[in-house]
């Protein structure tokens, strides 16, 4: 299975997905360009990476085909926790495996907590906690 799927320019919108230099990120802003004399309209993208929070901006053509990672959101609850590293079993498929606690989780994640995480280009992110 990929872990990207092609997708208009014309499509995007803020907020939306797409690939910059081979990383995921999210849509801040978009700016398009009238087209010109011999050309098509341009969109000027900002986006802000999805697993390092850096703003990349990227010019692509209007009616080009970008890449736009394929995100999974699942819930997962907490088996156990040992320093920075959670134990967790997937809601749906009962799968047990270890997510990483960020740092603005840290001291809100404990056993029997029931977390959002994403599925993002073969890895997995603890994003949240799941208020009940």
């Amino acid at each position: 299975m990929s872990d990207t799927r092609p997708s208009n320019s014309n499509d995007l919108q803020k907020g939306s997905y797409l690939m910059v230099d081979g990383v995921p990120a999210r849509v801040a802003d978009i700016q398009t360009s009238k087209s010109g004399k011999h050309g098509h309209a341009k969109h000027r993208i900002t986006t802000i990476g999805l697993l390092d929070e850096k703003k990349r901006i990227i010019i692509v053509a209007g009616g080009e085909n970008v890449d736009v990672p394929i995100v999974e959101k699942k819930n997962a609850q907490v088996l156990s926790l040992s320093a920075d590293i959670a134990n967790v079993m997937d809601a749906d498929t009962f799968e047990t495996f270890d997510l990483a606690v960020p740092e603005e989780l840290k001291g809100q994640v404990a056993e029997g907590t029931v977390v959002h995480y994403w599925q993002l280009m073969g890895q997995k992110f603890m994003k949240g906690i799941k208020s009940c």
